[in-house]
């Protein structure tokens, strides 16, 4: 393959465009001096049925810096409303991203989506710029999701140029390249619901059938079925939320997926020590997307997109399919949770035991993450201690009723161990690691981010010489505390 035409052969079949007017923006990328490119994502030129080497950077810095689009891109802003913090707001869409095209791929349609591409009609007071922090993070949450096998957007690539933007600080200005085969938003929905454009309403709903969800289209009620499969995706994505401790801490609906995808990174945080009520973002005062909460506001949201279905939908219906996202999520979180505690078979005491030991690991004031390893590691050599990593005298009394649940299992230790390995990971996406590696890409040197990227792609797996990328915060380490603009 030639290096220099492997971007340039991708096609592109931008639907989005071919909607109403008001639905977008059209805007060019704001050029940004000084791009140069940090890192690229193996996974995400698979995405697009690329090889990462031969693409060819001096193409892809030119695409992410705002001087040259690749053929057949149409690069637009989409226009969407939705509910911050439970409040409906009316003047959203991107506003500091853009479309830049929908390209077909052997695995499907792919949006490319330029982040810090600039102002759009919809920035309404912001700059439309992104700072080198945002993207990193964002970046490697992707990456971090991916190989955690949580549904999620990705990208290609992250690039630093040479702006200087103020947040709380002034910051290196930055650009990302996200891919995700959709970004129609719950927020969509809204907007048309909300203008009661019946009509429109429709025509989206069909256009997800069938860009997205061809199979549905052969249900007999196949707008109904489109609901029924976002309940579902959306309660087995928080199943898997909650299974590894990640915390969104901006569940705005203008931020949920119609595919059930994670989308929007912001002030996000995986958990240390485990602490049910988790907020990092700070200015989420209430609390009202903390860890503990996710379950309910997911539902609150889909509630929210039930109604903006209803001229299509009967409300009963809608009611019936909403009913069954609790017990989706259950069951989901039951068989994530039962694999990381090396569970296979299933037993109705399962679901103390599981909420028993997350009570010793917040009471003991423990690593989340860690503590998982530790109880599949008994048989690795320079494994994780489990009592190092609990220390509580409540501690063996879990273990016992543990050893004795172990016995309704077939399963010997050895393979046991093995399959718990390969669900609880050593490396997480954690808060001062990724600031560390924030910190060198400020100071011009990119190899710590490939190394953490490369690690959280394969999150399961451990490295030799790496134990600095499997270490919690010190004790006295200060809580983790965001905004919006992290």
């Amino acid at each position: 393959m030639v290096s220099d035409t492997s971007l340039e052969a991708l096609t592109f079949d931008n639907v989005w465009s071919r909607f109403p007017d008001d639905f977008f923006t059209r805007v060019k990328p704001t050029r940004w001096g000084g791009t140069r490119l940090l890192d690229i994502s193996p996974r995400g030129a698979a995405r697009l049925g690329l090889e990462p080497d031969d693409i060819d950077h001096g193409r892809l810095t030119a695409l992410m810096g705002g001087e040259r689009l690749l053929d057949g891109m149409d690069p637009l802003a989409q226009k969407y409303t939705g509910h911050q913090f439970g409040t409906y707001n009316p003047a959203l869409g991107d506003g500091r991203g853009l479309l830049l095209g929908e390209a077909m791929t052997p695995q499907g349609p792919v949006d490319l989506h330029l982040k810090g591409a600039g102002q759009t009609p919809y920035s309404r007071f912001g700059d439309g710029r992104a700072v080198l922090r945002s993207s990193i993070r964002e970046y490697l949450a992707g990456e971090a999701m991916a190989g955690l096998k949580i549904p999620t957007t990705l990208a290609l690539a992250v690039a630093v140029n040479g702006e200087k933007v103020m947040r709380e600080r002034v910051e290196p200005g930055a650009t990302l390249l996200r891919l995700a085969e959709s970004h129609v938003r719950f927020g969509h929905f809204e907007w048309l619901y909300q203008q009661q454009r019946v009509e429109d309403l429709e025509r989206l709903a069909r256009h997800v059938i069938d860009r997205h969800r061809p199979d549905l289209a052969q249900e007999s009620a196949p707008l109904e079925a489109l609901f029924q499969d976002v309940v579902t995706r959306t309660a087995e994505l928080i199943a898997r939320w909650q299974a590894y401790g990640f915390v969104h801490a901006v569940m705005n609906t203008d931020n949920m997926s119609i595919l059930g995808l994670t989308l929007d990174y912001g002030p996000y945080a995986f958990m240390d020590r485990f602490e049910s009520n988790l907020t990092p973002n700070h200015t989420d005062t209430a609390g009202r997307y903390a860890f503990d909460q996710q379950p309910g506001v997911a539902l609150w949201n889909l509630t929210v997109l039930g109604q903006s279905l209803t001229p299509l939908i009967e409300v009963e219906r809608l009611r019936e399919m909403l009913d069954s996202y609790e017990p989706t999520l259950q069951a989901a979180y039951a068989i994530l949770m039962r694999g990381r505690l090396g569970l296979e078979t299933e037993q109705q005491s399962d679901g103390e035991l599981i909420d028993d030991w997350l009570s010793l690991l917040e009471s003991s004031r423990a690593d989340f993450h860690r503590s998982f390893r530790a109880l599949s590691d008994r048989d690795v050599v320079g494994g994780l201690s489990l009592a190092e990593e609990i220390a509580s005298p409540e501690l063996e009394s879990w273990l016992e009723r543990y050893r004795r649940r172990l016995n309704h299992e077939s399963r010997g230790d050895t393979e046991r161990l093995a399959a718990m390995r390969r669900v609880n990971p050593l490396y997480i996406l954690r808060t001062h690691l990724a600031q560390q590696v924030i910190e060198a890409a400020e100071q011009g040197d990119a190899r710590p981010l490939q190394t953490f990227r490369e690690l959280l792609s394969s999150p399961f797996l451990q490295r030799p010489g790496m134990e600095i990328w499997s270490e919690a915060p010190s004790s006295d380490a200060p809580p983790v505390c965001l905004s919006c603009s992290s």
